[in-house]
């Protein structure tokens, strides 16, 4: 082999190692590269199952957290539950969801383990959304009832008076004790304190007969045989209020107050039966308000003088009382009666009419109503003299 043909070997060696070694680097390269890269997506991976590790703690802790606070810490709503016997602890907390007295029953079933709490008793409950876990944990390891609620009917139109009959019926208390306590100073200005936008101006007043008269509101209210007279009103303060203050801002805005507003939907209440007629009457009342002339509503008479009858007299009429609106312009001292939300807005919301007076057939209750003194008088000759 000539010299020649042994060198050429050894220069393709030479040309080949130099590829060889760049092939080899960059192959390091690109694995170097997708180290990196798993690398970083593995941290990704870790970081984000960090944070969402992170945030799902953070709020399960406080998911739990509101879950053992009160479901509603300034409500004053009595509820009545009923605890059967032979009730399991998980199905006490159950049953307690689904009347609203907790948030979640699962939360409340294990914070009951985790404190080895038991002896929870059976029997008839008086429970709040208000009430701590603790209190109620209390409440059910005392006992309820053996006997379940009244319920306590407030019918539309009621006056203090008629509802004092229905306590007296359905309670441990006396018709006497109830309207005393209409008027009891102290608990006046507890409950002013508790529902100022509702009741300052109401028992403010020193006209009227009881201080909270019109502010009872219809309802069907239950009553635990046990409980206190107290919070027996104490409800029917707290149904007016949820129904009566979300209309504060439109009474304002019409000039008026609450006490003002109730006053004339007790009249409307009972003057008449569907929205439109009411609309009308609501209308009446206060055109003859704007006018300076007696509203003469008959129901203001009844009240003066406490009684109830089908007819009202030219006697009656005569009554000296602040509650005699046909002596007396303007609306009187209070409300006549417990309104319902329906009367409230037909106060609320009056047709816009030119009426002065109204009447209704005694027979078909169709309300007539009238601009003049002399169309009155026919409506009046035609659809009440002559039945």
């Amino acid at each position: 082999m000539s010299q020649n043909e042994q060198q050429e070997p050894q220069k393709q060696q030479k040309l080949i190692r130099p590829k060889l070694e760049k092939e080899a680097a960059e192959k390091m390269t690109v694995r170097k590269k997708e180290i990196s890269l798993v690398r970083k997506i593995v941290w990704a991976i870790v970081s984000v199952g960090i944070v969402l590790a992170l945030v799902v703690g953070f709020a399960g802790y406080k998911y739990v957290t509101e879950a053992l606070q009160p479901l509603e810490p300034d409500s004053t709503e009595i509820i009545e539950v009923e605890i059967p016997i032979g009730t399991s602890t998980k199905g006490i907390t159950q049953i307690l969801e689904d009347k609203k007295i907790i948030k979640n029953a699962t939360i409340f079933n294990y914070y009951i383990k985790t404190q080895n709490v038991s002896d929870f008793q059976a029997g008839f409950y008086e429970l709040s959304p208000s009430m701590k876990l603790n209190d109620i944990i209390a409440k059910l390891q005392e006992g309820g009832s053996s006997v379940p609620d009244q319920k306590i009917l407030i019918k539309e139109g009621d006056t203090a008076e008629e509802i004092a009959t229905e306590i007296e019926a359905k309670t441990d208390f006396t018709a006497a004790e109830f309207l005393a306590l209409l008027n009891n100073p102290e608990f006046l200005a507890s409950v002013t304190a508790k529902f100022p936008d509702l009741l300052t101006e109401a028992t403010q007043r020193t006209d009227t007969r009881y201080k909270l008269e019109g502010y009872l509101f219809p309802a069907t209210y239950d009553y635990l045989m046990g409980s206190t007279l107290e919070g027996l009103v104490t409800q029917m303060l707290q149904k007016a209020n949820d129904v009566i203050v979300p209309y504060k801002d439109q009474i304002a805005a019409k000039g008026y107050t609450i006490h003002q507003i109730l006053t004339i939907a007790s009249l409307v209440e009972k003057e008449g039966v569907t929205p439109e007629d009411r609309a009308k009457i609501a209308s009446v009342f206060f055109n003859r308000l704007a006018i300076d002339m007696p509203i003469q509503s008959d129901i203001s008479i009844l009240y003066a003088l406490n009684v109830h009858k089908e007819l009202v007299t030219f006697a009656d009429l005569e009554i000296d009382s602040p509650y005699n609106l046909y002596k007396n312009t303007g609306m009187g001292p209070g409300p006549f009666d417990s309104p319902s939300e329906g009367a409230i807005k037909a106060t609320l919301n009056p047709a816009t009419t030119n009426y002065l007076y109204f009447v209704a057939d005694t027979k078909t209750g169709i309300v007539y109503f009238a601009e003049t003194y002399e169309q009155h008088l026919e409506n009046q000759s035609q659809y009440v003299d002559s039945k």
